[in-house]
């Protein structure tokens, strides 16, 4: 499939519109393994393209008893590792020497005054603006403490009289539930406008992701079909052929539900399913996305089954050899009932989908490594071609894929040639990386220049955050009544048996992309 590429009239109107003003980014858990493998490498890159302010500085706060120099070694090291360029020239070491060290404890008020102390004279020396972005890339424990230790040393205040503001970056999760959620929303509304609050999902970072909304709306051919009368069911995959590695501990805690569905998928979902905005700007798409949300269909058991599977990956064969089962994973009780696989069917009481099904589906230790939305349209109402071509006909099919190898296919029927009528399923494929020949902008680089020209489009409401929680707080209900242990399913495979049992029927399944 030829493309051109053109001017993105959506995400073109969001970058043109402001660039970012000078200010200071404070990472708190800066010895962290986010700070070094994302965030600071992602900064990197967008120095290098020359897309940082001047003047931009990066406080790293953590309990390391660094110098400035031992944290810019530390960075140093982590660019390095990533393969990035430059890094030991002029330009690298100009980028080093604007980064500093705070070493405090996320408890103690004088680790704030010593922080504040810092940026005021980081403000008077490099920055001259008073702008400043807070990330919380500490564990999700030390969200309450370190809101409340930015608003009682005075540094969580909103934009002054002379225009610097003030923002904060929340790392997922959002809380462990509904109720979590809310708590935490509490204290940093309490001393954070929501307007200053951007709950950053990586996923929605993504190229294909944002490209949703510009695929449906910017082609005046797919809009008119997005909806119940033409679309059969929507499938939504993250699946992951990595185990959990050395994250069993954490994993014991999450389960796949709470580390992937709350965010990464409804998100995505919310996308796909909203109606088009009043505008491009983030109040207007957030509105929609939230809409959608608040449309979701409790979950259920009824006469047609449940409407949500779980299950855990046995021993078996992956990335080509034998791999343990996760009860036999370091740090995992071995009576463990934690889910590593959900698969969810989800239906949404409004208009646009009324009885469409929406699939989910997201697991460890399945066949490959994809993330990609599917939606399947509804086949032709005649066999005009006759009963034998017809049931082999497969139904038009438009995947998104967001990763590893970003692009869109189209899938439709063309007649094989020939003097006989025979259909054979075809493909139109696009590629991110053949079409432009550019890089695509890693998803932190794009929602950090976000949060530093102030476009909150693509993060997280509070609102939206708590209806994700109030549907999964639904789900771990059902299986709490159910009582039922997570169906088994041999590593290297794409499942539970459940979780084909929950196409239910019409002849849906699930794609093996």
């Amino acid at each position: 499939m030829s493309t051109v590429p053109s001017t993105n009239p959506l995400r073109a109107g969001r970058r043109l519109r402001a660039a970012p003003e000078p200010s200071t980014m404070v990472i708190f858990g800066a010895s962290g393994n986010l700070t070094h493998r994302k965030l600071v490498p992602s900064l990197y890159r967008l120095f290098l393209e020359g897309r940082l302010p001047p003047g931009f500085t990066v406080v790293g706060f953590a309990r390391r008893d660094w110098s400035h120099d031992e944290f810019r070694s530390s960075i140093r090291e982590a660019l390095e590792a990533a393969g990035l360029p430059n890094v030991g020239t002029e330009l690298g070491r100009a980028f080093l020497e604007s980064l500093f060290f705070c070493p405090g404890d996320f408890a103690e008020g004088p680790s704030y005054v010593s922080l504040r102390e810092l940026l005021d004279r980081m403000d008077h020396e490099r920055v001259h603006s008073g702008n400043r972005v807070f990330y919380l890339a500490a564990p999700p424990s030390t969200y309450e403490r370190v809101a409340e230790g930015l608003g009682e040393s005075g540094l969580a205040r909103p934009e002054d009289a002379a225009g610097a503001w003030t923002r904060i970056v929340v790392e997922k999760p959002f809380g462990r539930d509904f109720e979590s959620a809310r708590r935490l929303t509490g204290v940093l509304r309490h001393w954070f406008q929501e307007e200053q609050i951007y709950r950053i999902d990586h996923y929605l970072g993504k190229e294909t992701v944002q490209n949703i909304l510009v695929f449906r709306l910017a082609n005046a051919i797919f809009e008119p079909i997005w909806n119940r009368d033409h679309v059969d069911h929507v499938q939504i995959t993250v699946a992951e052929d990595a185990g959990v590695e050395r994250r069993g501990g954490y994993y014991e805690e999450a389960g796949a539900l709470r580390d992937m569905i709350q965010n990464h998928l409804l998100q995505v979902l919310a996308l796909v399913a909203m109606e088009p905005p009043a505008a491009f700007e983030a109040e207007a798409v957030r509105d929609e996305k939230a809409k959608v949300l608040r449309a979701l269909r409790p979950p259920s058991t009824g006469q047609n089954g449940s409407t949500a599977v779980r299950g855990q990956y046995a021993a078996g064969v992956s990335r080509g050899g034998r791999v343990v089962a996760y009860r036999e994973e370091p740090g995992v009780a071995s009576d463990s009932r934690t889910e590593t696989f959900v698969a969810l069917r989800i239906l949404l009481d409004n208009w646009r989908w009324a009885e469409v099904p929406f699939f989910l589906r997201t697991g460890k230790r399945l066949p490959k490594r994809v993330t990609e939305i599917a939606i399947q349209f509804r086949r032709p109402p005649l066999a005009l071609f006759g009963s034998a071509v017809a049931r082999g006909l497969q139904p038009n099919l438009l995947v998104m894929r967001i990763q590893p190898d970003e692009g869109i296919t189209l899938r439709f029927g063309s007649k094989v040639p020939g003097s006989t009528i025979r259909i054979h399923a075809v493909s139109m494929d696009f590629h991110y990386g053949s079409s432009f020949q550019q890089r695509s902008a890693d998803a932190y680089e794009r929602l950090l220049l976000d949060c530093l020209v102030g476009d909150a489009t693509l993060f997280n409401r509070d609102d939206a955050v708590q209806l994700a929680w109030r549907y999964v707080d639904g789900v771990r209900g059902l299986w709490e009544e159910d009582g039922s242990e997570p169906e088994l399913y041999e590593a290297g495979t794409w499942g539970p048996v459940g979780a084909r049992r929950l196409m239910g029927e019409r002849g849906r399944e699930w794609r093996r992309p």
